[in-house]
């Protein structure tokens, strides 16, 4: 069959249910011969690629966070190709994982799925189509106007402690009362949401109510945008969609604008924060660090700059993180700051100056100075790391410090930040400590003595469904809490509440996560003891906590 299928990414490809069974019995040949795949059994896979392969081994397979997946030899990559290693082989991979950060699917796909996903990389990649400015505009729905918004709070909650949680596979948002406990609604946004965001407080700039709107990344490029003071039939305001496959978003210091970035294409979006119409795009397609030209240069973590009037664009497979003056967008000034690939996640430091970002497959934290918008520093840590929303804290013998997990390997990473006050450690490594699993998240608080790490990436069922505790003083780990033993289930994710007497944790049901069996269980951040469970919860993920997220709390 021919392999030039063109990839129609959108409404209809996303709403394909992981679930669906393949139109076909599995075909095997002699000698673990390819069989090729017919279309219909092409477009179940490729939803299927796209769902949960894309992120990490690129929509062009060409690699990045996860190996080249191209089906031929690739010198540059260093790669034989995955017709060289065969069907079974990659069977084999893709039911069990790796212990370098790739889960198990066995849990997730069936037998006959994970043939078709096997077969599927064996057969040339289609090259998704682009998405202009007009058809983002033709995408663009406003369901309350801004001059119908309320005036003030219409349910009387404190909406300040809200949680906005992510329940991926359903596509949707939990608002969760984080005083009373209760899920207040569940709102419809892009497929898989990854991140959202608010405005957040900045130094010289000032946006009213901050905290008050949200804007939504799904991965299928749909950004939404609620309101926390309607009522929760009302609440969903907004929405546009930017990309085909897209990771994160963030809101201007004023509140004026909101961008996105795109996986898929490789650009970002910068849209009218109020209206959600789509104002300006540029591509980040273009030389990375090596001198070579890359078209899929994906758009990962994006943030606002507490000093100054930027967001920060991580250029994945570019290696640069692009630092974006949003005070005039005719004239739009693009500092390129070069550091290493592939640039992921990253949190600020506690001053709000420096930027601290993954550089996964370069096994480094890059350190951006968003005063001088020039690389500070590159410290070396061990494989892929991975620190989400990441965490600061206090240590009595290097000062000032932060820590990461890691996607290839049970460990967190520890260093200096503070090269004001502690300049002998600013940048440098203070201490690593050894976890059973490749994690995801950690997470602290200020008033909290205790860093929370998961261990989701490892492929054996009870240690990605159990956590660490990590004492600050000490440095060593003082718990390790199995939240659930079902099969398929998972342990994701930290947010304090607003106080920071409270850690809520996510089992995150992977296996049947269009049902309402997933739940958020909440610890007492003091005597590490479970005093809550809030169920009815669509696989959640990462969940947000307002006053937080405004006010900069990690």
């Amino acid at each position: 069959m021919s392999t030039k299928h063109k990839l129609k990414y959108g409404a209809a490809l996303v709403a394909a249910c992981v679930g669906m069974a393949a139109s076909s019995g599995v075909a095997f040949a002699k000698k673990d011969e390819f069989v090729p795949l017919n279309e219909a059994e092409f477009e179940t896979a490729k939803s299927m690629y796209f769902q949960r392969c894309a992120g990490c081994h690129g929509v062009l397979r060409v690699g990045a966070t996860g190996k080249n997946l191209e089906p031929k030899p690739n010198k540059a990559k260093n790669t034989k190709g995955t017709l060289k290693l065969g069907t079974k082989r990659l069977e084999r991979i893709i039911t069990l994982g790796t212990e370098g950060g790739m889960n198990n699917f066995d849990d997730i796909f069936s037998k006959e799925e994970i043939n078709l996903l096997a077969r599927y990389i064996q057969m040339e990649p289609p090259v998704p189509p682009e998405m202009s400015l007009a058809l983002m505009k033709e995408r663009w729905k406003v369901y309350i106007e801004p001059k119908d918004y309320p005036s003030k709070p219409m349910h009387g909650r404190n909406w300040e402690n809200f949680f906005i949680a992510i329940e991926r596979d359903k596509g949707s948002i939990a608002i969760i009362d984080g005083d009373k406990k209760e899920v207040l609604a569940h709102i419809s946004t892009g497929y898989a949401v990854h991140v959202l965001k608010t405005v957040e407080h900045h130094q010289t700039l000032h946006a009213k109510d901050a905290g008050r709107f949200w804007y939504i990344m799904g991965r299928d490029g749909m950004m939404t945008k609620i309101d926390l003071w309607a009522n929760p039939d009302k609440m969903k305001v907004a929405q546009v969609q930017v990309a085909y496959d897209a990771r994160d978003v963030a809101v201007s210091g004023d509140g004026k604008y909101v961008i996105g970035g795109g996986y898929w294409p490789p650009h970002f979006v910068i849209a009218d924060a109020k209206t959600m119409e789509p104002l300006k795009v540029v591509s980040t397609r273009g030389v990375n660090v090596d001198g070579e030209y890359v078209n899929e240069s994906r758009v990962a973590a994006i943030y606002d700059t507490p000093l100054a009037p930027t967001w920060l664009v991580a250029a994945k497979e570019l290696g640069q993180m692009w630092q974006v003056d949003y005070s005039d967008l005719d004239n739009l000034q693009i500092t390129e700051i070069d550091s290493a690939k592939y640039l992921h996640d990253g949190f600020f430091d506690p001053t709000g100056r420096y930027f601290q970002i993954a550089a996964n497959a370069s096994d480094k934290m890059v350190v951006i100075d968003t005063v001088d918008r020039k690389l500070e520093a590159m410290i070396d840590v061990a494989s892929k790391p991975h620190p989400g929303p990441g965490a600061n804290w206090n240590d009595d013998k290097c000062g000032p410090v932060a820590g990461t997990t890691h996607l290839g390997v049970g460990k967190v990473s520890v260093w200096g930040n503070d090269p004001k006050g502690h300049k002998d450690q600013a940048w440098k490594l203070c201490y690593t400590v050894d976890t059973d699993g490749a994690g995801v998240f950690l997470r602290t608080h200020p008033k909290s003595d205790y860093v929370w790490i998961d261990q989701t990436k490892h492929p054996e069922p009870a240690i990605q469904q159990s956590v660490k505790v990590l004492d600050k003083k000490t440095r060593k780990i003082v718990k390790t809490i199995q939240l659930t033993d079902k099969k398929g289930y998972a342990a994701v994710h930290f947010e304090f509440n607003k106080d920071g007497t409270e850690v809520w944790a996510s089992v995150w049901n992977r296996s049947d996560s269009l049902k309402p069996n997933g739940e958020i269980i909440i610890f007492d951040a003091k005597t590490l003891e479970e005093k809550a469970r809030i169920k009815g919860l669509y696989a959640p993920t990462g969940k947000f906590n307002v006053y937080n997220r405004v006010n900069h709390v990690t």
